[in-house]
């Protein structure tokens, strides 16, 4: 399950990022910031699985601040 789950929202923010470059409409940026959070997020907790804990709380850490500028985008547009 943790291995599909941050390919899955890789392809997602690919997804939005590819519209937003093809489109020049980067309205749904905070959403792409947001999935790349979640994928970093699901990296750290496998990290954390595999013992390597300074990696996982790095990744965790990129998780919070990814999802605190992806609110802020969200509530300055």
């Amino acid at each position: 399950m943790l291995k599909i789950l941050p390919i899955a929202f890789a392809i997602i923010a690919i997804s939005l990022s590819t519209y937003g470059l093809i489109t020049s409409d980067y309205q749904l940026n905070f959403l792409m910031i947001f999935f790349l959070g979640l994928s970093m997020l699901t990296l750290g907790i496998r990290e954390f699985q595999s013992k390597r804990k300074a990696y996982g709380l790095f990744l965790i850490g990129v998780f919070f601040f990814s999802t605190y500028a992806s609110i802020q985008s969200f509530i300055w547009r």
